[in-house]
């Protein structure tokens, strides 16, 4: 039996400014339990929320990337609901008039399994609106009791909504792995999944084709694409299986376990009425003019699509960069800066700089478990070497020993050459009298090679790089020595 899958996300990333939405309580990861919850975080009486600007403007950042709509005029709302971490009894956010509106993302879908090719899809943007974070509750240490820190509480959130226009685990993974690397490309997030600052809700249906939408459940607070994708086909082949046997899917919140793999029920789904939303009196509604966009649009780097299409007419071709090349240098705004520094140095050979970073420099970081950001060697550096060989100073083999060097004790590429002693001999004269020295040792092996034994000729190149101790300039001394093996 046919069913359709109908997959939507909500999105909660944490927004990258150094104060909270509205106070100026440090934003900073890892503190000690409420230390950094003031007195608006912990919600004393008489207290007033300040909005802070920056929020705001990466608000506005997103909406630009996405070509949403930006409201001139949007409203913050109470939410009320209680838990033990949301001191207020409600939440600021915003309900019918969010600061962005409907836009849309073009994702790139790698199917999961099978045969399939990759294909691009548009997963429209309903909604992306500001809200603050609530506490958290720690479960672990208490002893039947339940700690609460509210350093997180007060963190500004952009949740991003988009239409039910999935449907399927891949096309879920794709579109949040885009999001996640956009929200990082713009600098409005830092995108740290394993600290909360990017975590996904997914509502998932079925159906029939042609059917009404089925009842959705929301799978709450994934911080995995691994766990997205085992959640979504589990708990889509879970509604399946619950409506072949006769039963009834109803609208909840559920969890997903990862070392069971199986979602369950965690409370019955709310609806909008269940939180009374309300206008909040302590905050004015924010208005957005467009010479503030204007500013904003100013601030935005290139975009990653921009930067691709960029690469692809500059760069790409028969004899530059294939596209799968410059999919790679643009899998992130670090990469794709890291390149482009790299290739000012040695600007009429980009084909070398790509090889250097999607090779050496790409393997090296994941021996070491590192990102780019987090590269020993700066993309000055890397240029600085690959321009000594371009010019002929070092070979590549000499080249390899440079970087490894530079990786683990720093410096320039010069200083190491002048240090190690790995500067290419590029004097012809010297190279000839090489040459004549080993052809006059080897008569027999140069007589061979004339009568037609071509293969021969790896052997007089070994000899002379051993001789000149891997400092020949190899170009120069094939060269010469073919000549001279020629007669």
């Amino acid at each position: 039996m046919t069913w359709e899958i109908v997959i939507g996300l909500e999105v909660h990333t944490q927004l990258s400014t150094n104060t909270k939405i509205f106070s100026g309580a440090s934003t900073a990861f890892g503190a000690e339990p409420n230390t950094q919850a003031d007195a608006v975080s912990i919600a004393l009486p008489g207290v007033l929320p300040v909005l802070n600007k920056g929020a705001v403007e990466r608000a506005i950042k997103f909406g630009l990337a996405t070509g949403s709509h930006i409201a001139p005029r949007s409203v913050f709302a109470r939410k009320n609901y209680f838990y033990p971490d949301l001191p207020k009894g409600y939440q600021i956010s915003q309900f019918d008039l969010p600061v962005v509106g409907q836009g849309a993302l073009t994702i790139q879908v790698e199917p999961l399994s099978g045969n399939a090719k990759p294909y691009e899809k548009t997963v429209r943007i309903t909604r992306a609106h500001l809200e603050e974070d609530a506490g958290k509750s720690m479960h672990g240490d208490f002893h039947g009791m339940t700690g609460i820190d509210l350093n997180r509480a007060g963190t500004p959130l952009l949740e991003i909504v988009s239409e039910p226009d999935m449907s399927s685990a891949a096309e879920a993974v794709a579109y949040a792995k885009t999001l996640h690397t956009l929200v990082r490309w713009i600098g409005i997030c830092d995108g740290n999944m394993q600290e909360g600052s990017f975590r996904c809700d997914v509502n998932v249906s079925v159906r029939k084709p042609g059917q009404p939408l089925g009842t959705r459940r929301e799978i709450k607070n994934l911080n995995s694409f691994k766990f997205m994708q085992q959640a979504i086909d589990y708990e889509v082949q879970w509604q399946i299986d619950t409506i072949e046997n006769g039963g009834k899917v109803h609208q909840a919140t559920i969890l997903f376990n990862p070392d069971t793999g199986e979602t369950r029920a965690m409370r019955s789904k709310e609806d909008a009425h269940d939180y009374r939303y309300f206008p909040d009196p302590d905050l004015l509604p924010l208005e957005i003019s467009s010479e503030w966009i204007e500013q904003v649009r100013a601030m935005l780097p290139e975009l990653q699509q921009q930067k691709y299409a960029r690469f692809m007419i500059e760069l790409g071709g028969d004899s530059g960069l294939s596209s799968s090349d410059i999919r790679f240098l643009t899998a992130s705004r670090e990469m794709a800066d890291f390149f482009e520094t790299v290739l000012a140095a040695v600007p009429k050979d980009a084909k070398m700089c790509a090889n250097w970073i999607m090779g050496e420099v790409s393997a090296q970081l994941n021996r070491d478990g590192l990102d780019m950001a987090q590269c020993p060697i700066t993309a000055r550096q890397l240029g600085g070497m690959l321009q000594r060989i371009a010019d002929g100073t070092i070979s590549n083999s000499g080249a390899k020993e440079v970087f490894r060097t530079m990786w683990a004790e720093g410096g320039d590429a010069d200083a190491v050459i002048e240090a190690k002693g790995l500067k290419q001999v590029s004097d012809s004269g010297a190279i000839e009298a090489l040459v004549d020295e080993i052809i006059a040792d080897n008569a027999d092996k140069v007589a061979e090679y004339r009568s037609g034994k071509d293969k021969l000729f790896g052997f007089f190149v070994g000899l002379a790089m051993k001789a000149s101790k891997g400092k020949a300039n190899p170009a120069q001394l094939n060269d010469i020595l073919k000549k001279k093996l020629e007669g």
